[in-house]
């Protein structure tokens, strides 16, 4: 045991607000794990979502574990000292659950550290009575939890506040029961909304590729999203604040869900339908976020479609405190909106068009114009706000040059405006290659040529170059393949997934695809058939595979689809 580590642990929750401890042996020992930095993960909401929901029973400890940064995981291995908890300190090992939040694809290779370095058996199948059980949730895990279904037990699919209460009434009731560990996740997948992996088995043709899924005696056919259907039931905010995150703010949730219909958005289709809380409750959140005078981060799909945001906005300055938003879409930002940002201090006003041509803002659904765009500069710029961002993807469905070049002459013309208007600042364009997922129209679609979209990438920045104060962001068009695989991944990818892990990570990821017998062609670039069966097959979102794959052929006819109404029934959601 390294008493440095222990002592930097002890540090971090001095320097805490909120946290939950309870005496040793009073209760059930759970981890809560952020498969990332402290840093980051505490900046994710979900997590102290989960958090505080299981530290309210009376029958549950929950605690946090995060990934040590790349000097500390030394450390820890180099001294043989198990990975430990913020709260107790306590081996991760010592835990009876073990539940991972999974927001990100890449993160997946971080969880298998996070095991190795906890001294927990990776394999599921290897675990035995007195190891702990191996949970996750989060949008990965609800999406497609095939990747990592060799190590983890159980996925929640849905909603956390929806899953985890009946989750943890029946672990305790197994536990009461001396079940063994088999019969425990049996009685785990009788839960709504818990999808246990071992219960299923995936069939393979000679090719390698997944031909059915078949169910063993006593599993369900279909596991089926939960989602809470009153939030204000749900308060979602900062639990356990601290200076040490990546958004020193006070997170607050607005609404959740989407009902915007873009094409090739998974939240906007698995977290349907949208919910708005109602302003009364965020107030009260904004009332206990007064004692801490942090920053408000707003929280949401986009915080603009909120029905009551100017007089949100008011309620928060007129607190005496600042704001920030996750997001917001230029055909809804209200000036109120803009100008509140501006007054706390916002630099750079980030807009998301996603593609540059009218055509290609068709195919995704996008429903944002050229005019939303310019009326939200006009409106920034009015509240004294000098620089702008534009969220753009490339390697969407159905490209075509032309639609590149329209990015540049997109560009072009914001900067235009903005210099028109007596502004030098930035504008800066922040760059994707696009990334199919599943439980979406474009679930069926090849992942664009990776140099094809090396070269588009390559050439945006040329040709924007030598315009002063544009700024061209390019993510990583290598990290993005990797996270192609994954996402529409099955079993197989898996474990390439842990052999990539033994050789050292996702560096390592391509030639342990190459060493196990995957073609990256077959994953990504594959146009997938109308009736092929997915990894995720098993999974219900509470919409028809039919009328997603309708969309795709909306999309291929630039047709639109109208966001959610009241009394509609069109996906079957609601």
């Amino acid at each position: 045991m390294d008493w440095a580590l222990k002592k930097e642990l002890q540090q971090l929750l001095a320097e805490e607000q909120g946290y939950y401890r309870y005496p040793p042996g009073t209760r059930t020992k759970f981890a809560l794990v952020y498969p990332n930095s402290y840093f980051v993960g505490m900046s994710n909401l979900g997590l102290h979502i989960i958090y505080e929901l299981l530290n309210k029973r009376g029958d549950t400890a929950c605690e946090r574990v995060f990934l040590p940064e790349r000097k500390k995981i030394q450390q820890y291995e180099n001294t043989r000292t198990p990975l430990m908890s913020v709260e107790s300190q306590l081996p991760l090992l010592d835990f009876e659950i073990i539940g991972f939040v999974l927001s990100f694809e890449m993160d997946y290779f971080n969880l298998v550290k996070i095991l190795e370095l906890g001294k927990v058996r990776l394999r599921a199948e290897e675990r035995g009575e007195k190891d702990p059980l191996v949970i996750a949730g989060g949008p990965c895990a609800t999406f497609n939890p095939e990747p990592l279904s060799q190590v983890v037990d159980a996925f929640v699919i849905g909603e956390g506040e929806a899953v985890m209460p009946g989750l943890m009434d029946a672990y305790h009731g197994a536990k009461a029961e001396g079940l063994s560990r088999r019969e425990t996740l049996l009685k785990l997948s009788k839960v709504p909304g818990v999808y246990v992996p071992s219960l299923y088995e995936h069939e393979y043709d000679s090719e390698g590729r997944l031909i059915s899924i078949k169910v063993l005696p006593s599993a369900p056919e279909k596991v089926s999203r939960q989602w809470v259907k009153e939030l204000d039931a749900y308060p979602a905010h900062t639990v356990v604040v601290t200076d040490n995150t990546e958004f020193n703010f006070y997170l607050i949730e607005t609404a959740r869900g989407c009902g915007r219909h873009c094409r090739f958005c998974m939240a906007g289709y698995c977290f349907r339908r949208p919910r708005n809380r109602s302003l009364e409750v965020i107030n009260r959140e904004v009332q206990e976020a007064l004692k801490y005078r942090k920053r408000i981060g707003l929280m949401g799909a986009a915080i603009s479609d909120y029905p009551e945001i100017d007089e949100l906005c008011r309620d928060i300055l007129g607190e005496g405190l600042s704001m920030s938003v996750a997001s917001f879409r230029a055909d809804s930002v209200t000036e109120e909106l803009v100008e509140s940002l501006a007054s706390s201090g916002l630099k750079t006003l980030t807009i998301a068009p996603e593609a540059g041509s009218v055509r290609m803002r068709a195919v995704i659904n996008k429903g944002i114009e050229e005019k939303h765009v310019f009326n939200t500069v006009k409106l920034g710029l009015k509240a004294g706000i000098r620089n702008f961002k534009l969220y753009i993807m490339v390697g969407l469905p159905f490209e075509e040059e032309a639609d590149i070049e329209a990015i540049i002459d997109l560009a072009n013309r914001v900067k235009d405006y903005m210099e028109e208007q007596g502004s030098k600042g930035t504008l800066t364009l922040s760059v994707n290659p696009f990334i199919p997922k599943p439980f979406t129209p474009f679930q069926w679609t090849p992942m664009a040529d990776r140099k094809a979209v090396e070269q588009k990438l390559k050439h945006l920045e040329k040709s924007l170059r030598g315009r002063r104060h544009i700024v061209v962001n390019v993510e990583s068009p290598k990290e993005a393949y990797v996270q192609g695989v994954l996402a529409r991944g099955g079993r197989p990818v898996g474990e390439v997934l842990l052999k990539a892990c033994a050789a050292g990570g996702s560096k390592a990821f391509k030639k342990a695809l190459k060493e196990s017998g995957l073609r990256a062609e077959d994953e990504l670039y594959r146009q997938r058939g109308e009736d092929e069966c997915f990894p995720w097959d098993r999974l219900d979102m509470g919409f028809t595979r039919n009328y997603l794959y309708q969309e795709l052929k909306r999309a291929e006819e630039l047709k639109p689809t109208l966001p959610c109404f009241d009394n509609c029934h069109r996906c079957g959601v609601c």
